[in-house]
């Protein structure tokens, strides 16, 4: 069985290497390895069964709708008016622009759920803007990039709400735990901006103050946006909705805001449906992959061995769970953020509890390591997506990330040494 395993864990890696999609890579391995230690009967068995069971989840609907939420916000013009409202209050000051394009970001994320989804949508707003006032591209690619991590951070998160389901952990408290750390980082962005632009003075000039009456007019389009969020969040810390009824509820709000404030169309409509399907299709491929994977692993018992190889080593849990983080740092510059989690968090989830760690608390530190691994290179999903949206060198939008990249390991480290900032906020709202 040991051969058995090997061969298995070279192919994925192999097929990984050679540039096959994650989810097929996850699957045929994953069939492979079954094939190898039992038969062709539990194989076929399994491949029978898992498309269906694997997907065929109300819970897993939540994932969809928060997508499609997201959508009709982009496309109905939501996160184009946060951005001038932030970019109207915020521009004057030296990197006021950067500044506003993360306050935009911190918001969207309120409604996204997808980081790349977000860095997309405000590379084609934000870049042009900037490039408009002779923002250098270091830093307008850079902010752009690294802020739309956001949106797997703050809640709705489809990282934790996936992480949720994997785990058989309360969704509600996830998406709750998000906040805090979500906030932190976004403040640290500025603090960085504010600071980067002050020893750097040439690459963000000083704008023109927008007088007082058009910094108030532009507030009168941010309350479709605020009215779409509060009323999610609500509907769910009230108990309307559960969180994976409040995707669909939240794009009920988002169609009916863009159809009647914002007068969006069917082709609006169109496109919101087929980015959605798109997304969705690549994750629920995803997910069958990995459930496939997951069989071989259970099946050969290479989670229990693996715990049960660590634990006899007797090092401090703290050494594991640093061990831990860097795997998963290491992973986040090759690998999709989706595909890392499904692939290992059968591992780690249970070595993490067996050593006494909170799983609400580990699922943010997951978390903020894939926001690290959105932006690192080689793979930096986030980087490349912007970059090839607003027309940036590659080269220039990975400089960019440098500096904002600190914050993410200065709030990694803070949320390692104080797991209260995941988990104060749970605990306050009662869960």
């Amino acid at each position: 069985m040991t051969l058995a395993i090997l061969i298995t864990i070279f192919l994925l890696l192999f097929f990984l290497v050679i540039g096959m999609p994650v989810a097929f890579a996850l699957g045929s391995a994953g069939a492979i390895g079954l094939l190898l230690v039992n038969g062709f009967d539990l194989v076929s068995g399994i491949l029978q069964t898992t498309p269906y069971s694997s997907a065929a989840s109300f819970v897993l609907t939540a994932v969809p709708m928060f997508i499609l939420m997201a959508e009709f916000a982009t496309v109905g013009g939501m996160t184009n008016d946060i951005f001038v409202a932030a970019y109207r209050w915020l521009g004057s000051i030296r990197g006021g622009l950067a500044i506003a394009t993360v306050v935009a970001c911190a918001v969207m994320a309120a409604v996204s759920g997808s980081s790349t989804a977000s860095a997309a949508a405000m590379a084609k707003i934000a870049i042009p803007e900037m490039r408009k006032y002779r923002y250098s591209d270091v830093l307008s690619a850079g902010v752009v990039c690294v802020a739309g991590t956001l949106a797997i951070m703050i809640p709705p998160s489809i990282i934790l709400i996936l992480y949720g389901i994997m785990t058989e952990t309360p969704i509600a408290q996830l998406l709750i735990a998000g906040v805090v750390p979500g906030v932190i980082t976004a403040l640290g962005y500025i603090i960085s901006i504010y600071f980067w632009v002050r020893s750097r003075p040439e690459i963000a000039p000083v704008i023109e103050p927008f007088s007082v009456r058009e910094r108030l007019d532009s507030l009168k389009r941010v309350w479709p946006m605020l009215l779409l969020i509060v009323s999610v969040l609500l509907a769910i810390y009230s108990g309307v909705v559960t969180p994976t009824e409040a995707g669909a509820f939240g794009s009920f709000i988002a169609f009916l805001i863009a159809v009647i404030m914002y007068s969006m169309r069917f082709g609006g409509l169109k496109e919101a449906l087929s980015r959605t399907a798109v997304t969705t299709g690549m994750i629920f491929t995803i997910i069958i992959g990995a459930m496939i994977f997951g069989y071989f692993l259970t099946y050969t018992r290479v989670t229990q061995n693996l715990i049960s190889f660590v634990g006899s080593l007797g090092f401090d849990r703290w050494v594991i769970l640093t061990i831990i983080i860097l795997i998963y740092i290491l992973l986040g510059m090759f690998m999709d953020q989706l595909a890392i989690l499904f692939l290992t968090v059968p591992l780690t989830f249970p070595l993490a509890v067996s050593l006494g760690f909170d799983p609400i608390w580990f699922g943010i530190i997951i978390t903020k390591t894939a926001e690290i691994g959105l932006v690192t290179p080689p793979v930096g999903m986030n980087v490349y997506v912007a970059a090839s949206t607003a027309r940036v060198p590659i080269e220039v939008a990975f400089r960019g990330t440098g500096r904002l990249l600190l914050v993410e390991f200065v709030v990694l480290l803070l949320l390692v040494l104080f797991p209260s900032l995941a988990t104060w906020l749970p605990g306050v709202m009662g869960f």
